[in-house]
């Protein structure tokens, strides 16, 4: 019997030594850790990015603004009042190039379905007048970077309260356009004039078949062939209108040749300058392309035009030259990001640093505080000096032109490098001249041709 109860005491100690231990093992576990709050996410603005995608024009409206957005939120974001915002892009392909339709749809599914509070780009002129009238309607402010039809600004003076909520960045109006294309072109025909003096130098003019350059042949036609002081006194040999995406203009330049034209005077936008260039090089005709090129503003031009692009001239709206003090820094940058140069649809960056700038000044993310914030703009950009055209001038909201404020440039792509040649100390712009600006070359086999 001793022997039971003894074994009965032990199997109970046994069992209380067990149940200790496995107490003492329950209390080593960690206890399940407090939860750390997760950071409320910072609210933001959101901005449509909307340009023909599938081509350079619409692919810097996007590099632009991806530019404007990593620079502003890097830096804090945006405070409007006691709260800070990110910024956040959306882009959509317009297709604007060939449908101003799909470009209507494309704003109206920003504004609608996407909710964007803003939107930046815009290329075609056609397409952007109609892209307009849809952002009225829901009172979304629209910067263009890219239309030049003076139309749209126009529509601001007509009815200031339906179209206020449009700011042109980039480029100029068409006006600004040909005047600044008519005194890179002057350039050109000075020193051409001096190799066919005493006979004036003829000029050729070709233009795509559209409409925004529509008035800028007009003017060319009547200023090119009026005397000085009113004009270059030049002989007009006759104007082509080919197709923005012809992708053959030899009958056209073989009969501007004909002619004679020691000059061709070009408005091109879209893909027919990469044919024109490439043939007007690769035939050697022995007149000098100037004018408006924008393909020529790419920086793998002279790759796709393969070399024959050599000594093309256009108008730009940037250079790595010192139009401001952030000009080159800005082409520095967006060369190392993107592996291009810039062109003027990158205006999308300044579209987003004034806008950034007009929603801080309103303290409201409200359109119409911010269309009148946006009305002070003075703002130093890589282009120049940004001020818009008040509301008692024929063009509320157009981007004011001239020294002191947005001049563009002219460029040449020479020794396989585009090199501002324009404005030049002398010139049309009395002393304006950007360090780092070089002197025009006329093509070699044009000189040739011209040498008395």
């Amino acid at each position: 019997m001793k022997w039971l109860i003894k074994g009965v005491i032990v199997l109970l100690v046994t069992c209380l030594v067990l149940t200790v231990v496995g107490c003492g093992e329950k209390e080593s576990v960690s206890p399940t850790p407090t939860p750390v709050p997760t950071a409320t996410p910072k609210p933001e603005i959101k901005i449509g990015v909307i340009g023909p995608m599938s081509y350079i024009q619409g692919k810097h409206h996007l590099y632009g603004a991806e530019m404007a957005r990593d620079e502003i939120n890097a830096a804090g974001g945006v405070t409007v009042g006691n709260q800070s915002y990110n910024i956040k892009l959306v882009s959509i392909d317009s297709n604007e190039i060939t449908s101003p339709s799909d470009a209507v749809a494309a704003m109206e599914k920003l504004i609608t379905i996407e909710n964007v509070d803003f939107v930046v780009g815009g290329f075609r002129s056609e397409s952007v007048l109609a892209m307009q009238e849809k952002a009225m309607e829901y009172k979304t402010i629209f910067m263009g970077c890219g239309a030049s039809e003076i139309q749209l600004c126009q529509r601001v003076a007509q009815d200031y309260n339906k179209y206020k909520y449009w700011f042109r960045v980039s480029p100029v109006n068409g006006t600004y356009l040909a005047t600044i294309s008519f005194m890179l072109t002057g350039m050109v025909a000075k020193t051409i004039g001096n190799l066919t003096y005493p006979e004036k130098p003829k000029i050729a003019i070709l233009a795509e078949n559209l409409q925004w350059a529509d008035p800028l042949v007009a003017k060319a036609q009547q200023y090119f062939a009026a005397p000085p002081p009113n004009g270059l006194g030049m002989t007009v040999v006759g104007t082509w209108r080919p197709s923005q995406v012809a992708t053959d203009v030899k009958t056209e330049l073989n009969d501007i040749e004909a002619k004679g034209a020691n000059i061709i005077y070009t408005v091109v936008s879209g893909p027919l300058g990469v044919a024109y260039t490439s043939q007007w090089g690769e035939l050697q005709i022995p007149a000098a392309s100037v004018g408006i090129n924008v393909e020529a503003q790419k920086g793998n031009f002279l790759t796709i035009t393969g070399g024959y692009g050599a000594y093309e001239t256009t108008l730009n709206t940037f250079a790595r030259v010192a139009i401001t003090e952030k000009t080159i820094a800005f082409w520095d940058n967006f060369v190392s990001k993107f592996g291009e140069i810039p062109i003027y649809t990158s205006g999308t960056y300044d579209a987003i640093i004034m806008l950034k700038d007009a929603i801080v000044k309103a303290g409201t993310l409200n359109s119409d505080a911010v269309v009148t914030a946006l009305e002070s703009t003075n703002y130093i950009s890589p282009a120049g000096k940004y001020v818009f055209m008040g509301n008692t001038t024929a063009t509320p909201h157009d981007v004011a032109w001239g020294p002191g404020n947005v001049t563009g440039v002219g460029v040449q792509w020479q020794n396989g490098e585009l090199k501002c040649v324009w404005p030049y100390a002398g010139g049309a712009l009395g002393p304006l001249q950007y360090a780092g600006t070089v002197n025009y070359i006329i093509p070699p086999w044009v000189k040739a041709k011209l040498k008395p």
